[in-house]
């Protein structure tokens, strides 16, 4: 993959990268909390986010098939972090990275190669 088609997707590489450990930070602070749902999704989306980010990386072609997922799986857990935002920092942190992936992740949930 050339440089310009890296600088292309880097800006999701970015944000499944954020999202990932906004997910594992939020899942560790939940279990300790009982929240078990949100726990549960988080570590979904922090698996998908990593799985994402190395299929980017690596310039794989079936990219666009992760990245549709991510943002699938983003949004459900953006969610989830929503209903508890206003009380836990730790669910604010990771709603909102979780949204940021889900958008950058969706410019390319489309593409079939780099």
């Amino acid at each position: 993959m050339g440089e310009s088609e890296m600088a292309n997707v880097q800006s999701c590489i970015q944000a499944c990268e954020e999202a990932m450990r906004a997910c594992q930070v939020c899942a560790a602070a939940d279990i300790r909390e009982g929240q078990n749902n949100c726990a549960l999704i988080n570590l979904d989306c922090a698996d998908i986010c990593a799985a994402t980010l190395n299929v980017l990386s690596r310039g794989s072609p079936h990219h666009g098939d992760f990245c549709a997922l991510c943002a699938h799986i983003c949004r459900a857990c953006a969610a989830e972090c929503a209903k508890h935002a206003a009380m836990h920092q730790h669910c604010a942190d990771c709603q909102a990275a979780c949204e940021r992936c889900a958008a950058e992740c969706d410019k390319h949930a489309r593409e079939r190669h780099i």
